[in-house]
Order: structure tokens, then C-alpha cells, then sequence
């Protein structure tokens, strides 16, 4: 039981959006929608995906000039969604269709973990719209 719950709740290097080519792509030929204070840009990706999703996060340097504030930053990220994911890991089964996704904060101030953990779970509802919308 313990080993399920720890790879449904993993966020692991597989699973990691770091391909050129891949964020190439999802900037060029992606759509986008705001939840603010996120922006997140998604493509539906070809069958070479090994995952069935990939997820990259980012912060603008001209919003946070230090690393550590920008670090903090893709870590609350990353661990909003982390937490979030299972509905969007599910409807993506059901759909059988493979996903990359960039979560970029756009806010000008340091968010609390509370405000990234209220508005993650809207991010990835409107995603599975949009996957159901594929499906139809």
C-alpha cells in the first residue's frame, strides 16, 4: 500500500518537462489560460512522450532579481501540484492522451503555500476540460 501512495504522490525526474524540444514546442504550437496568479501553457503531445504527462515550472527573474526568491517560488510550485495531480493523472488515462504542461507564476509578490494550494486545484480542472474537450 505505501509504495502506491508514494508513486501516486511522486513528482520524479520522469515526469520533469526539460526538453528543449518539448518546451519548443508547447510555447510555439500550445494554448494558454490564466488562473492568476498562474499562467499555464499546455500541449497535447505525440505518442514519444515516455509519461503520460510532463510539467515544467518557472518565475520570472524580472519579478524575483534573487535566485532564492525565485527558487522558493518553483518549489511551492512544484509541490501545489504535486498534491494535485491525481484528478488530471486520471482523466488522462481515461482520455488515453499524453500531456505537457508549464506552470509560470506571473505575480509580482512572494505567494503564501496556501494561495498556490487554493488555486492549483483550478488550474488542473480547467485542464481536464480542455481534455475532455479533446476527447469529444
Amino acid at each position: 500500500m505505501r509504495k502506491k501512495l508514494t508513486k501516486e504522490f511522486s513528482y520524479n525526474k520522469q515526469e520533469k518537462l526539460k526538453s528543449r524540444k518539448q518546451l519548443d514546442a508547447l510555447f510555439k504550437k500550445g494554448k494558454s489560460f490564466t488562473v492568476f496568479p498562474l499562467k499555464v501553457f499546455f500541449v497535447f503531445a505525440d505518442d514519444t512522450q515516455d509519461t503520460i504527462i510532463k510539467t515544467g515550472v518557472g518565475v520570472s527573474s524580472r519579478h524575483f532579481k534573487r535566485a532564492v526568491q525565485r527558487n522558493r517560488v518553483k518549489r511551492l510550485l512544484r509541490e501545489a501540484y504535486r498534491t494535485e495531480k491525481t484528478s488530471l493523472h486520471a482523466a488522462l488515462n481515461k482520455g488515453n492522451k499524453k500531456l505537457a504542461i508549464f506552470l509560470l507564476f506571473v505575480d509580482k509578490t512572494l505567494p503564501e503555500y496556501s494561495l498556490l494550494k487554493e488555486k492549483m486545484p483550478l488550474c488542473i480542472q480547467r485542464l481536464i476540460h480542455e481534455v475532455d474537450i479533446k476527447n469529444t
